[in-house]
């Protein structure tokens, strides 16, 4: 069989893993911002907590881990990424809470970029770093109204992101098939127990606030994971990364339609400049052969 017949016999495939990519993105975005729709009767705090909850019994669902099976070497990386989970999403719920969805997706971006230029360390991917940074520096120029807390706590969920990514890649090593990822999210979502009777007893939940958050929990972290588990199967890994930096572009547009919040022309350059540096990060790292399955 030749190149040509191959890759005529692959598009299909590979189209419909692209779908599902940008699906799960879609899915990822407007699960965020429907939790959002929730801020005002729980806070950020309470929807995170529900979403813990119902993406941790999804997961669970989905990896069906063995727990008491692990060892100590394959619990601490578990254990690590647990609280990852749990700091990545309060970050970046509560910097939504404050700046937006989109601007505080698009900083989050940063996690994955960092992880691409320190692992690759050419000038390509320096190129690409720098790119991301006046973007960034578009994002966050000083104005009357900046919110410094926001942009931090939007800084803080991108360096949980790029934590995420190397200890995903431990888990993934020491803990067989999506046990240790499902561990991680029962584990993250038991720790938010305490937080969660504190937070919703103080702000008592209405049923739309409930339903939004629990929304949350299945749009952002349920379908996005079992997506992307099938169309990794249907395109390379650097295909993944290319149509990942779709979401700053998706978080800004379903911000706009369902929370109101309008982006000025400087605010669009920069997600623009951000998402253009990870896509460029991604192809260049992907010819090179070192990026991360």
């Amino acid at each position: 069989m030749d190149t040509e017949t191959q890759l005529r016999e692959q598009a299909p495939g590979r189209a419909k893993g692209i779908a599902l990519l940008l699906g799960g993105a879609l899915s990822n975005q407007t699960g965020a911002a429907v939790g959002a729709l929730a801020f005002d009767a729980i806070g950020p705090v309470g929807v995170v907590v529900v979403r813990q909850w119902v993406a941790g019994v999804a997961l669970l669902v989905l990896g069906r881990p063995r727990l008491r099976a692990f060892t100590r070497r394959q619990w601490w990386p578990v254990l690590a990424l647990a609280a990852v989970f749990a700091t990545m999403n309060l970050s970046l719920y509560t910097a939504v809470d404050r700046i937006g969805l989109g601007l505080a997706v698009t900083l989050e971006f940063l996690g994955p970029l960092a992880v691409v230029v320190l692992g690759a360390r050419n000038r390509a991917t320096l190129g690409c770093a720098a790119l991301a940074a006046a973007g960034v520096v578009l994002l966050t120029r000083p104005q009357p109204s900046s919110d410094g807390i926001g942009i931090g706590l939007a800084l803080l969920a991108a360096a949980c992101w790029a934590c995420y990514i190397l200890l995903n890649r431990t888990v993934g090593q020491r803990v067989p098939g999506l046990e240790g990822t499902a561990a991680a999210g029962a584990v993250s979502a038991l720790g938010y127990l305490p937080i969660g009777l504190v937070v919703l007893l103080a702000h008592p939940p209405t049923p739309a606030a409930l339903a939004c958050a629990s929304a949350a929990g299945l749009l952002s972290s349920a379908v996005p994971f079992a997506v992307d588990l099938l169309a990794l199967r249907r395109v390379p890994a650097h295909f993944f990364g290319i149509l990942m930096s779709a979401n700053p572009v998706l978080a800004a547009g379903i911000g706009a339609v369902v929370l109101g919040e309008a982006l000025v022309t400087l605010d669009w350059l920069g997600i623009a400049l951000v998402v253009t540096a990870n896509t460029i990060a991604v192809l260049v790292t992907s010819r090179v052969g070192t990026v991360p399955a």
